[in-house]
């Protein structure tokens, strides 16, 4: 296997596939992004591994979509973590990167320090939604928390779904490189089984938690074999060679799958970016009348809104916003 020495491997998700079966994968390194993404807020410790964790899974889910506009992950619950939410922006011409945010609405004081982070999310659901763009309809797609970690719950929503068995395996921590200031890294590898034509669920009902399909309900036989051992080779990736940068996505390839036949193809370079502008603040302040733009106006005169992905402050004239001339 082959591949330019010229790629910088941070902030891209290389797309593989394993030649000896069905099985496809994507390989995600992200730095400079998940950087950006969490230096916009002073998260505490725990909610900052539930929008990393997120964040590596959106851009791993949003390289393997045919995306023309936008994929979204949001992670709901009633405990202290109440929404994680992420956008992954496909590249809108040839050799452009894609665009990645992500934020946290969560209760500071409701936070149990000594509980692992899945756990302060509470009951709830994890939904992937699809817009791709004018004149099409958006899709949405909903799985319960389960499993104890977001990547669970996305292996459940593939197999649920789509029936795609998929496995993610991910790190992600601040790293401490020679010569750099400690900053954030992350990595992770993703499988997904194919379907062949006339594929159908081998087992009728779920055997999963919850009554939930499970791998062993769609796959059987030969792919099933595939399957099982291709997860038994990432069972043996070490969070190092996850995160990088020491060993770059190809040489983790063909540690792990050499003998599967890895093939790679060319890399998608991602970015963090939002999609946030003045135009569409004035767009979102176009319902309301006069009279409420006034409850929304400070005291020096101006209306005020804040982007909570990427931070961005605007300020605008009251008398340019809401209904022109209603008065309520």
């Amino acid at each position: 296997m082959t591949i330019g020495s010229q790629i910088a491997w941070d902030d891209t998700v290389l797309p593989f596939q394993l030649d000896r079966s069905s099985i496809r994968g994507r390989v995600a390194r992200l730095d400079g992004v998940l950087e950006n993404v969490l230096l916009q807020h002073n998260y505490p410790p725990q909610i900052e591994a539930l929008v990393a964790e997120a964040t590596l899974l959106t851009a791993l889910i949003g390289q393997s979509v045919k995306l023309r506009w936008k994929l979204s992950l949001q992670i709901r619950g009633k405990g202290p973590a109440r929404l994680i939410a992420t956008d992954y922006y496909g590249p809108q011409e040839p050799g452009e990167p894609a665009r990645i945010r992500a934020y946290a609405s969560f209760d500071p004081e409701a936070l149990d320090p000594e509980a692992d982070p899945f756990s302060q999310i509470g009951q709830g659901y994890f939904a992937v939604m699809l817009d791709q763009g004018q004149d099409m309809l958006p899709y949405q797609g909903f799985t319960p928390l389960t499993g104890g970690s977001l990547c669970a719950c996305a292996e459940t929503y593939f197999a649920q779904s789509e029936q795609l068995p998929t496995r993610f395996s991910l790190s992600f921590g601040r790293s401490s490189l020679p010569g750099r200031d400690l900053h954030w890294r992350g990595g992770g590898v993703m499988l997904q089984h194919m379907p062949k034509a006339g594929m159908s669920v081998a087992a009728e009902g779920g055997s999963g938690e919850g009554g939930l399909l499970a791998h062993s309900d769609i796959l059987a036989g030969e792919e099933g074999e595939d399957w099982n051992r291709a997860n038994l080779l990432l069972d043996t990736v070490e969070e190092l060679e996850l995160v990088g940068p020491s060993v770059t996505p190809s040489e983790l390839l063909v540690r792990l799958f050499h003998e599967e036949e890895p093939r790679v193809f060319e890399a998608q370079t991602v970015r963090f970016g939002c999609s946030c502008s003045e135009d569409k603040v004035r767009n979102t302040m176009s319902i309301y009348s006069q009279k409420d733009i006034a409850k929304m106006t400070t005291p020096e005169g101006l209306v005020t809104a804040d982007c909570q992905f990427c931070g961005a402050h605007y300020e605008m004239d009251p008398k340019t916003l809401g209904f022109e001339g209603t008065n309520g």
